[in-house]
């Protein structure tokens, strides 16, 4: 009974940790955007800083949770 909880333990661990790595990574790339490829004007997303690190970060987490694994039954 305590190894199988330890399991659901290290399971959730390593989706939480793979979540938070993509979410970073999907900050990164936002801000990455708006450094090297962002305009001054018109642009929505790319113009300011806040918004392409913040939509980076969004993708990262839609992307974390699209590989989280479904309950077995």
């Amino acid at each position: 009974m305590e190894l199988k909880y330890l399991r659901t333990i290290n399971i959730k661990m390593k989706t939480t940790t793979i979540l938070l790595m993509l979410t970073f990574l999907g900050l990164l790339t936002g801000y990455g955007y708006y450094h090297f490829f962002g305009c001054t004007s018109n642009c929505t997303i790319s113009s300011n800083p806040l918004n392409s690190t913040l939509y980076g970060g969004l993708i990262g987490v839609l992307l974390g949770l699209s590989f989280k694994k479904d309950k077995q039954k």
